[in-house]
């Protein structure tokens, strides 16, 4: 009986959850996506073909047990869906909502690669882990006993959460450092709530509080706290700062008022969702309303900047990329929400420089993709006489981001670092240079996704698990 709960992909299409209509959901900052029904969810997860090599899982940087909790979901299953979700991802629901599906677990599914369309895997996940919570499924955390050693955790981001989640887990007395006022990284100050709402983050970060872990916000290392003073106060420290420095634009005109950093537009936007007093939105400085905004990038962090722009009632929002769209960086599915919503994408250009004082306009140079360099992406290449400029009111710069440089900052001796200036550790273990120092996600992998930014906070945890060893009354049984 239960086996016929599956296998549904020839007979039932690939469905997504309604999707609230552009001209509504461009007036909030509201997930855009409905839950999916009961009866919907069941009859998605339902497609999967419980295939012999499962392709999703194995793109999965979690290598999430997918065909498993989709074959519960379908049988109705959902409780036990939900553990065997949480046993490989510490925050599912996160993940449900902004992992590039289209490029991870959903674009290797088998039956997409059939021509069924593939398994709706991240909505599944997403609604079987808001169901826990409604629920009451998803557990206090409550150690069986209490160690006495404790981990230092600097960054309160994705990778450090994680680790804190399995650490305190083990009775482990976790404390994390983050220099904002608030947990949770990029989650809260980067991504905007129409991808993920701040409940959902908020929510975590409450039950890691509640489970024990001490949160010292507003905290600098190398300003409140020296680094060396942290590692004398824990048994092993963990550094998952992520990276926040931007990349920057060598152009004319590239100090101009109104060309500003994507990470300070987007963290002006997310501070007034939550209500706080913001001076650089109020003034018009990191507010797009009425003006004619170009946003500078590819990447998912650019999709961000255009839709919050639209949201905020910009006259006109356009991206700028130098390649096209079939080599952007950024997630497929962002890009037709963007241009759903009114954005429009300017493929194969490039700023020169920018007009005025006050930013006016960006001169912009048309590229071609000429041959492939050594990774095999196509090389952009200018087109003469094809300038013109764009009319800009507000430029944001959304280049991607690059490490701080940590050991000058802490002045730290030791901590050594990669010609890209990540914190060089080992990626299995990742432990660094300095004895019982870790780093994990973004800052020793350089920019990159929140899901795998939560496998190496867990990683890390293990290892540091195995450094602390077994707690003094199990060895003394």
């Amino acid at each position: 009986m239960a086996s016929q709960k599956m296998l549904k992909f020839v007979s039932v299409p690939r469905e997504m959850p309604d999707k609230r209509p552009p001209d509504l959901r461009n007036r909030d900052f509201d997930e855009i996506y409905a839950e999916f029904a009961d009866d919907q969810a069941g009859d998605q997860a339902g497609r999967c073909s419980q295939c012999g090599v499962p392709y999703c899982q194995t793109h999965c940087p979690l290598h999430n047990n997918i065909p498993d909790w989709l074959k519960l979901t379908a049988e109705g299953r959902l409780q036990e869906a939900y553990e065997v979700s949480q046993q490989t991802n510490t925050f599912p629901e996160i993940c449900g909502r902004i992992c590039p599906q289209d490029r991870l677990c959903e674009g290797n599914c088998v039956i997409e690669q059939s021509g069924h369309g593939t398994v709706t895997i991240g909505q599944v996940e997403k609604y079987i882990t808001d169901t826990a919570w409604d629920e009451g499924w998803v557990k206090p955390i409550r150690p069986s006993f209490e160690r006495s050693e404790s981990v230092g955790i600097i960054g309160a981001g994705p990778g450090g959460l994680a680790a804190a989640d399995m650490l305190r887990r083990e009775g482990v007395q976790v404390t994390v450092y983050d220099r904002y006022d608030r947990a949770g990284g990029l989650m809260t100050y980067g991504i905007p709530g129409f991808k993920l709402e701040k409940d959902v983050v908020m929510k975590r970060i409450d039950q890691l509080e509640d489970g024990g872990v001490t949160f010292r916000l507003n905290c600098d290392v190398g300003v409140d706290i020296s680094f060396e003073e942290l590692r004398g106060a824990h048994d092993a420290v963990l550094i998952a700062t992520g990276v926040y420095k931007t990349r920057d634009l060598q152009a004319p005109g590239v100090g101009a008022a109104g060309i500003v950093r994507a990470i300070d537009y987007l963290t002006a936007s997310n501070r007034k969702g939550f209500g706080d007093d913001v001076p650089e939105y109020e003034s018009g400085e990191l507010n797009a309303e009425g003006k004619n905004v170009v946003v500078i990038g590819g990447g998912d962090t650019a999709m961000d900047c255009v839709r919050t722009a639209v949201r905020q009632g910009a006259k006109s929002v356009k991206c700028l990329y130098r390649r096209d769209r079939h080599n952007m960086p950024g997630s497929q599915r962002e890009v037709a929400n963007a241009e759903d919503e009114g954005v429009e994408f300017v493929w194969l250009s490039a700023p020169k420089g920018f007009t005025g004082d006050t930013v006016a306009g960006v001169m912009v140079q048309k590229m071609r993709l000429g041959q492939p360099d050594a990774t095999g992406r196509q090389v952009p290449e200018l087109i003469d006489g094809s300038d013109y400029t764009e009319d800009a009111d507000l430029v944001i710069k959304a280049l991607g981001f690059e490490p701080e440089d940590l050991p000058k900052l802490w002045g730290v001796d030791g901590l050594e670092v990669t010609r890209w200036g990540t914190v060089k550790a080992d990626f299995r273990t990742h432990e660094t240079s300095l004895p019982g120092v870790y780093a994990c996600g973004d800052i020793q992998r350089g920019a990159s996704l929140v899901v795998w930014a939560i496998r190496d906070g867990r990683e890390a945890a293990e290892a540091i698990m195995a450094q602390i060893g077994e707690p003094a009354q199990v060895a003394a049984e």
